[in-house]
């Protein structure tokens, strides 16, 4: 009786324990990262007897936790997958955004300002059309500094996303650690009896993990696991946890640097931060805003210094030349702010390096890094940032100073001492969306006239004609010094004649004194070719009859046919300098000749354009991934509510026969005792 009892009681507490466990299962349902538990049944051992083995009743010989380690492996990946993706997509669409907004972006603005330019033309005169160029100028440089401001914006953001994350990063490799120690010390562990809940909480710390970062897990002895970052630097070894850190990155003040100390030991991360949202956020900066701000800079730049150029060769109003429309794009302060030193160069770090823009039709919207080497510092080289391609390499002289002449801007190495290992952050357009400024205020100061002209004798014979003249430049673009044709104000020094010698014949004279023209020095004389137009003037800056305008004639001249060249005095109602302003909104003025600035400006909204619409099907993708991985996860470890009721019912009728066994044998023997009395 004592063994049909005994068998009876193992059935009863080995499906209570069942019951127990299948309860768990089912109120742990919506319980993230529980896994599945199933008890193990396993029949005790019979007793042998003379007509053979008797059964002894049931045991649990573990409560198994429902888990394939390759499928959560999987759910990681692909959660640090989506994550990135998903982070990626959200901060290229706000700047998708703000760049293509018709509110927001700078294409309005840019074509505003033109039409202003093209309206004033039409009567330069005009000081309400004037007004409105001056207006809309402002509106443009207000864009554009918006614009940057936004961005600026945007990486803060990013950067304190990234510094949050950090710390949460550092939070989830203590809680591992702690749960590592926690299993370990379990009891029970050594005979197989796992603490199932335990290993549930860090497989779910550990894919929390994945979202910011993607890491490697290792299974190591005493059931314990090491978490690495993905290039095998170690997060956390058994109950030791590393912890992670943010700094401003010493090359480039504007991004941060992640350092990881493990003991004693600081090392840096930051370029393997992949994966997660911590590796999408760090796409985006590198991949994304900081090339944006390059290429916003970029139209900046050539925006200011081409307006610039052609405006200084024009006549404002009161008669005066042209200056600054725009802020000088090569001030001191600007070409020193697209350097920056690494603050890792050795002592004394008096390195002066500077930048300075030669010509926004070459420009490339780039960023640089020129690094030294040497014992003493006395090799250098220029590295594209972006592709790591040496594209200008060199020894310093002795002295300094040294140039790097490259398309579009000149690298100056002025003065100071270089070391082995110093570089330095080369910017040629990074912040010049935000340094963009007006010069001018008064609408008088707006030179839509042309400040030279020209007009034939009216004793000529012939009938050849006199073009009204194109400006080049007021100062010698080699020497950067005014030319001596426009040293006097309101004046042309001195004023010219063209005076034919011959049919084909001419020669140019100092018309101070109409009346008794002189000759130059030196002479200067040409011959004319019939049929064409011909050019007055060299346009090289190294000749010496480069006079920064050129005027042409066409037609057929005869000897004593007289051409004057002088100042465009009273010419308030010329507007041919208004006209050149205006035609530049769709002048091929960039990149060499074959972007205008709303094509250049264009360029940018369509590459950012093109990467969001690719970042979100990148993330719709890797969302199919993660939703695949965890309804394989589901199948697998998840708790499936009918299958858990179908087993409670099962485990409660064996409960219930178990009792009905005690119960029988129970009867047998009080059946047996009353045999006696």
């Amino acid at each position: 009786m004592a063994g049909l009892i005994n068998i009876g009681l193992s059935g009863i507490l080995g499906h209570q324990s069942a019951l127990n466990t299948t309860g768990n299962n089912i109120t742990n349902a919506n319980t993230d990262g529980y896994s599945r538990q199933q008890v193990v049944f396993e029949s005790q051992s019979g007793i042998n007897t003379g007509a053979g083995s008797i059964g002894s009743g049931v045991s649990i010989s573990e409560i198994r936790r429902i888990s394939d380690q390759f499928v959560v492996n999987q759910l990681r990946s692909d959660t640090s997958l989506f994550n990135e993706q998903d982070t990626l997509n959200t901060e290229l669409t706000r700047l998708d955004n703000l760049l293509g907004g018709e509110s927001t972006g700078l294409n309005d603005a840019l074509n505003n300002f033109f039409s202003s330019l093209q309206s004033a033309a039409e009567d330069p005169a005009a000081l309400p059309q004037r007004q409105a160029v001056l207006s809309e100028a402002e509106n443009l440089v207000n864009r554009f500094q918006s614009l940057h401001g936004e961005m600026v914006q945007q990486r803060e953001s990013v950067t304190g996303q990234m510094s949050a994350a950090a710390s949460d990063v550092n939070s989830l490799l203590s809680t591992i650690a702690d749960l590592n120690e926690s299993i370990s010390e379990s009891p029970g562990i050594a005979q197989g009896n796992l603490p199932n809940d335990l290993l549930d909480k860090r497989d779910e710390k550990i894919r929390e993990l994945s979202e910011l970062l993607q890491v490697k897990v290792t299974e190591v002895d005493g059931y314990q696991v090491n978490v690495a970052l993905s290039s095998g630097q170690a997060l956390v070894v058994g109950n030791e946890a590393a912890s992670l850190s943010t700094e401003t990155s010493p090359d480039d003040p504007n991004k941060l640097a992640f350092k990881l100390t493990t003991g004693n030991r600081v090392a840096d991360v930051t370029d393997q931060m992949i994966g997660g949202t911590i590796g999408g956020l760090r796409t985006f900066q590198n991949k994304v805003l900081e090339p944006a701000f390059d290429q916003l800079g970029r139209v900046a730049l050539a925006v200011s210094d081409q307006i610039n150029q052609q405006h200084s060769v024009g006549m404002d109003l009161e008669g005066d030349l042209g200056g600054l429309f725009f802020s000088d794009v090569n001030t001191r302060a600007a070409q020193l702010d697209r350097v920056s030193a690494s603050d890792n160069n050795a002592p004394p770090q008096d390195g002066v390096v500077s930048v300075e823009i030669t010509d926004t039709s070459e420009l490339a919207a780039r960023s640089y890094n020129l690094e030294f080497s040497g014992t003493n510092g006395e090799n250098f080289q220029l590295v594209d940032a972006e592709t790591g391609e040496i594209v200008r390499q060199g020894q310093l002289p002795d002295p300094l100073p040294a140039e790097i002449e490259m398309p579009g801007f000149n690298v100056h190495i002025e003065a100071g001492s270089f070391s082995d290992g110093d570089s330095f952050l080369v910017r040629p357009t990074r912040n010049a969306a935000a340094n963009i400024g007006m010069e001018i205020n008064r609408e008088e100061d707006l030179a839509f006239a042309t400040p030279v002209s020209a007009e034939s004798d009216e004793g000529n014979t012939g009938d050849a004609q006199i073009s009204q003249g194109t400006m080049l430049s007021t100062t010698n673009p080699l020497t950067n010094v005014p030319l001596d044709e426009f040293s006097q104000r309101g004046e042309l020094s001195p004023p010219l004649m063209v005076r034919f010698t011959s049919d084909t014949s001419y020669e140019i004279l100092d018309a101070t004194d109409p009346t008794n023209p002189q000759a130059l020095t030196p002479p200067v004389t040409g011959t004319y070719q019939p049929g064409v137009s011909n050019k007055l003037f060299s346009e090289d800056p190294s000749d010496p009859n480069y006079r920064g305008f050129q005027f042409e004639i066409s037609g057929n001249p005869e000897a004593n046919d007289v051409f004057t060249i002088g100042y465009n005095t009273d010419g308030v109602s010329d507007n041919r300098n208004a006209a050149i302003l205006g035609g530049m909104g769709t002048t091929n003025t960039m990149n060499g000749g074959n972007q205008s600035f709303t094509e250049a400006y264009g360029g940018l909204v369509e590459t950012v354009g093109v990467t969001t619409r690719q970042s979100q099907l990148d993330m719709e993708a890797g969302q199919a991934l993660l939703e695949q991985s965890t309804n394989q996860w589901e199948s697998t470890s998840g708790v499936n509510l009918d299958e858990e009721a179908g087993r409670l019912i099962q485990y409660q009728a064996a409960y219930n026969a178990s009792a009905q066994v005690m119960s029988v044998a129970q009867d047998l023997f009080d059946t047996l005792l009353g045999t006696f009395n």
